[in-house]
């Protein structure tokens, strides 16, 4: 893989900021090759690193007290787990699980905090990241409550090509039927009808889109919506 890759910079978060600003966070940082599965947060517990996505992906998970999980955001290279943490102590609300193995970016949260308290930037990122993260969650909930388990698949699918701009997807049945809160067998029926359609092809622990405009057809609304508002913010980071 190119060093652009492997850079700090390859998290848009960071690429956005002016460069004096990310050096002197890329001074504090280290790369870390994160495995699928790790955990980085439980729920109310101290936040005590920051992880910026570079290549892999991160599920932020609702844990009920009989262990249930429901998935409600996906963080890929456009985002950051953990960053309000800069605004000062905090706790997670979720479990945050490495749901796509990748390299990431990490920093001592202390390190960040003291950053966002220098640089005004630093502060103006975390706001409005944190607002769009919970747009998200919001437009997730929604879709939970109110989508098909099908089109569900489908947005969940797209959302994880976006994230690591890849149509090749490793990803379990195991971790996507958590993540839609539906059964590993309805899951398989689900996954089998979409290849039947063509529109993916699906192994055992890997995925990959064929058809994209199909699957977008294929999805509920909430895809487009949360699409075009990662795209507005995106535009907004950039000017």
């Amino acid at each position: 893989m190119s060093a652009l890759a492997h850079s700090h910079r390859s998290n848009r978060l960071l690429a956005a900021l002016a460069s004096d600003i990310r050096g002197a966070l890329e001074r504090d940082m280290h790369e870390a090759m994160l495995a699928q599965g790790t955990v980085l947060f439980e729920p109310g517990a101290p936040i005590e690193r920051i992880y910026f996505p570079q290549t892999g992906m991160i599920s932020l998970l609702v844990v009920t007290r009989d262990g249930t999980m429901l998935e409600t955001s996906t963080i890929g290279r456009e985002g950051a787990v953990g960053l309000h943490r800069g605004l000062g102590d905090r706790r997670s609300f979720t479990r945050a699980t490495v749901q796509i193995a990748g390299t990431f970016s990490v920093i001592d949260a202390t390190r960040f905090h003291q950053a966002a308290l220098r640089h005004g930037p630093v502060r103006d990122l975390i706001a409005e990241y944190t607002e769009r993260l919970w747009i998200e969650a919001q437009q997730t909930a929604a879709c939970n409550a109110i989508h098909d388990a099908s089109s569900r698949l489908c947005r969940r699918l797209l959302q994880s090509a976006d994230r690591i701009e890849s149509d090749h997807l490793p990803l379990t049945q195991e971790f996507l039927s958590y993540m839609l809160g539906v059964r590993r067998t309805t899951l398989t029926l689900l996954a089998r009808a979409l290849q039947q359609r063509r529109a993916i092809e699906y192994t055992r622990g890997k995925i990959r889109i064929v058809d994209r405009v199909l699957l977008e057809a294929s999805a509920c609304e909430c895809y487009q919506v949360i699409h075009r508002e990662e795209r507005a913010w995106r535009t907004g980071a950039k000017a």
